[in-house]
């Protein structure tokens, strides 16, 4: 079989003297004169034509009527539904040529009715559809799109489906939004919102408040007509509406290198403004909250210096948009003294005090010295043992008199013999308290005796332990002070008051090292505490501002509490399920780049996809 090519070589011509040149001679010769040889009309219109062949058609000047407004129309071709079920819904834009390169997915779109509402919409999907009845999937097809330098795409269809997200309407001179209610008229012109106020109230993002980043769309800002033309993302923070996002929690989620210390570092400074206070519990003043920051790598101390790279110019877009920077000079390193473990750094100019954890905060907290998972009878017996402890010893007793106290046989055999504590369970508890030696009655303060320098109001506290290399010991120390926190939060006769008075944020950097669920009494007693400081937290101006790689590994009863959860990359797919955000967004989240972050705050705003400040606020080495 001869290849025929794709006629793309026809000219129209023939060389060959066949009986096709025969043909379309005697065509022209029977065109041009009737039977009889005379000519025929329409021999007379030929040459009226050739007569004219020459010369080219006359031009006219055209003025189109009005000019091409937004992106494309409202499509009812497939149907057009607004629906209650959002799965039923069917909402769609055809997009014109000129358009086609600049519509992304996620891109937000605005369609008016006849009065003055808008309909608030999200592209979701887009399409090519076919405009006439032909098949481009053909050898003849392709191998001309193939030759040629550009692409035509007038022969299709583009077509956008949209996400209904809210009617915006009027009252007065404030703009506001409704769930969707009403249906576009077909044909009506689809536009790109460009206007900062029309994307906040149609995402619900509050004018004001803590700072996260800016809005954007497939890793590109979304761009305004306003200056700064980019829109700030916030969570609200004052009581108008409710109560301030911070005392409802936040959860940090991203993997190494995703610039999750950056961003954690950038919205904890925004807590520090000058400006942000809060009433506390009685009512009578408002006081700037303090921050309590447990550190495993040594980085927070860092908040106490500027950034040496950020420059006047970065600084004056900041200010305009009222977004805090610098470093805070009132920040402090509170280092655990701990036996063989040293602390010695270079990377920050903060204060450095030094602290030992009483024994005496065991008494409330039995768990810090269960070594090893203790079944429910043991447990109690460490309980019995400590009272019958304090009662000997009193308050000032040391973990060193506690051993002593353990090693008495005549105890053992007392509590034995009156069936209070059986000799093995008492062995067992002895056996997992020991252990601990190096970490309680060290050689510096109690931290019991810094409270009023620990828990300060606009002031940063820093818990570092990088230095400490033992992980049990670590532990130890970060859940000692975060239970003496919670604990005087949520007493209604603390002995610290001022740990109760001030507004707090407790943060925990590799929070799944301590807030795991872990099958063991003392894991229970751990959860319990902070599951109720979150739950109290509204109330007792306490927020948990908890950053982690492993969001799975974060006990359900404390992750239900959380409000308002950042999502930076992460590449474990039990990770990203475990954040629990929208699917749309679930699937952007392995592939966004350094600082790229999706927020989900369901009482702050819709979920949305941001991108951070390109330089840390504070200094970050």
């Amino acid at each position: 079989m001869s290849d025929l090519g794709d006629f793309t070589d026809f000219d129209g011509s023939d060389d060959g003297e066949g009986d096709d040149a025969t043909g379309a001679a005697a065509a022209e010769g029977d065109a041009g004169t009737d039977g009889d040889g005379s000519a025929s009309d329409s021999a007379t219109v030929d040459t009226f034509g050739a007569d004219e062949a020459d010369d080219d058609f006359a031009a006219m000047d055209v003025t189109p009527a009005g000019e091409d407004r937004g992106v494309g129309v409202v499509s009812a071709t497939e149907g057009l539904r607004i629906s209650e079920d959002g799965e039923e819904t069917e909402l769609r834009a055809y997009v014109t040529v000129k358009n086609r390169s600049d519509v992304r997915i996620g891109k937000y779109l605005l369609i008016p009715y006849q009065d003055d509402e808008r309909l608030f919409c999200r592209i979701t999907a887009l399409e090519y559809a076919q405009e006439f009845r032909a098949d481009d999937a053909t050898e003849i097809h392709a191998r001309r799109a193939m030759r040629r330098s550009d692409i035509d795409e007038q022969d299709f269809k583009f077509v956008a489906t949209l996400d209904p997200l809210a009617v915006l309407y009027s009252e007065g001179d404030e703009l506001k939004r409704r769930m969707t209610d009403r249906v576009p008229k077909p044909e009506t012109v689809v536009r790109e919102a460009t206007n900062k106020s029309e994307i906040k109230t149609g995402l619900k993002i509050p004018e004001d408040g803590v700072f996260l980043g800016h809005l954007s769309v497939g890793g590109e800002k979304v761009e305004t007509a306003a200056e700064p033309p980019h829109i700030d993302y916030r969570l609200k923070d004052d009581y108008e509406d409710g109560d301030p996002l911070v005392f409802r929690h936040t959860l940090v989620a991203g993997g190494t290198g995703s610039g999750k210390t950056h961003s954690a570092k950038n919205v904890l400074r925004q807590y520090l403004a000058d400006e942000r206070t809060y009433p506390v519990e009685d009512g009578s003043r408002d006081v700037s909250p303090g921050l309590v920051m447990f550190d495993p790598q040594d980085e927070y101390a860092q908040m106490h210096d500027d950034n040496p790279d950020l420059d006047s110019d970065f600084a004056r877009r900041l200010e305009r948009e009222g977004i805090a920077y610098g470093g805070v000079d009132d920040t402090i390193a509170f280092v655990p003294k701990v036996q063989g473990a040293t602390y010695a750094t270079g990377d920050h100019r903060a204060e450095q005090v030094e602290f030992t954890i009483p024994f005496s905060m065991v008494q409330d907290n039995p768990w810090l010295i269960a070594g090893a998972n203790l079944n429910g009878n043991q447990y109690n017996a460490l309980q019995l043992l400590l009272d019958r402890f304090s009662r000997d010893y009193g308050s000032e007793g040391t973990y060193q008199q506690f051993k002593t106290f353990l090693d008495d046989p005549a105890l053992r055999e007392e509590l034995d013999e009156t069936g209070r504590v059986h000799e093995a369970t008492f062995n067992a508890v002895k056996r997992r308290a020991l252990g601990f030696d190096g970490i309680f009655d060290q050689d510096a303060r109690p931290i019991t005796e810094r409270v009023h320098e620990f828990v300060r109001a606009g002031g940063i506290s820093v818990v570092p332990t990088y230095h400490i290399n033992n992980s049990r010991t670590t532990v130890t120390v970060v859940l000692a002070l975060a239970a003496l926190i919670v604990d005087q939060k949520l007493s209604n006769d603390p002995e610290y008051e001022r740990i109760k008075n001030t507004p707090l944020v407790l943060g925990l950097d590799e929070a799944h090292n301590f807030l795991s669920e872990v099958d063991s009494v003392q894991g229970e007693q751990i959860i319990g505490k902070f599951t109720e400081a979150a739950k109290q937290g509204r109330k007792e101006r306490l927020g948990l501002f908890l950053i982690t790689q492993d969001p799975q590994d974060i006990a359900d009863p404390v992750f239900k509490q959380i409000n308002s959860t950042v999502v930076l990359n992460l590449g474990d797919d039990d990770a990203i399920s475990a954040v629990n955000i929208p699917a749309n967004l679930e699937q952007k989240v392995p592939y966004m780049e350094k600082g790229q972050k999706v927020v989900y705050s369901p009482d702050n705003s819709e979920p949305v996809e941001l991108i951070g400040l390109s330089k840390c606020l504070t200094n970050h080495e």
